[in-house]
């Protein structure tokens, strides 16, 4: 279909991402041509509402342009679906933006949201097995957000740290964020905290991907653009990494891509 907008939305727990993208000419790639993010809460605040069991957003006022296609997935989509348009899978919509945005048919995504965690096989384009987790924020989004508040540094900051971890052992998001002012209290120096709650969370995840076989990893949601989880994610699994380019957009971008 070239020369039709198509606007993706991912509902996720934290952020909703909106991609529009078109194709100009039949045979020619997607281009993309808007990226937004927006607070959950906010989006439906101000930009969205209930009417009948679907959810009406008022594109005009969220400055977009009229959009011939619409497709959503994510958190929300089982909650409500948006008017006009069609909800398809997380899984499904997070392996098309992958595909996407490196070319590759073969690979193991591993995603971390804001308070879920997705980790899919995917062979010759085709999803083969998946692991989520939605039950615990410990290795997601979340939990980096408390723990950077706790050390009252920027989710930048804390990204820059990788090298001499402090020791953090609990697999609760909650009991975490004690141990971790037991560790302040005990004097260890900023650098080896952060490190500490970067390389917990890369040690969640590694145990579940032992089941997952192959030689690349993708890896996105808002928490690939924290650099020490990926170093330490490498690392940990001895693997190559590939992080999108615009990694937290993914399900978004996807879902534009099936809707093209």
């Amino acid at each position: 279909m070239s020369g039709e907008t198509v606007c993706g939305i991912d509902l996720g727990s934290r952020s909703v991402k909106i991609a529009l993208m078109r194709r100009r000419a039949e045979g020619e790639r997607l281009e993309i041509l808007r990226l937004e993010s927006l607070d959950t809460i906010r989006f439906y605040r101000e930009y969205g509402r209930k009417q009948g069991e679907k959810l009406v957003v008022n594109f005009e006022a969220l400055g977009l342009p009229v959009v011939e296609r619409l497709v959503s997935t994510g958190y929300g989509r089982n909650t409500l679906e948006l008017a006009g348009g069609e909800a398809i899978p997380e899984l499904k919509a997070h392996v098309l933006g992958v595909i996407y945005q490196t070319g590759l048919l073969d690979f193991t995504l591993v995603d971390l949201g804001g308070q879920d965690s997705k980790i899919i096989q995917v062979r010759k384009g085709k999803m083969i097995d998946f692991l989520t987790n939605d039950k615990c924020a410990a290795s997601s989004g979340r939990y980096l957000e408390n723990m950077a508040s706790i050390l009252d540094v920027t989710l930048e900051e804390l990204g820059q740290y990788a090298d001499a971890p402090v020791e953090l052992n609990s697999t609760c998001a909650v009991f975490g964020e004690s141990e971790l002012i037991g560790k302040i209290v005990e004097g260890f120096p900023l650098a080896e905290l952060a490190a500490g709650v970067n390389a917990t969370i890369v040690k969640r995840i590694l145990p579940l991907l032992r089941s997952f076989a192959g030689e690349v990893l993708v890896f996105t949601g808002g928490v690939a653009h924290n650099h020490a989880v990926g170093k330490l994610l490498q690392a940990g699994a001895g693997r190559p990494i590939v992080i999108p380019q615009e990694p937290q957009f993914n399900g978004a971008i996807g879902c534009c891509v099936e809707g093209s």
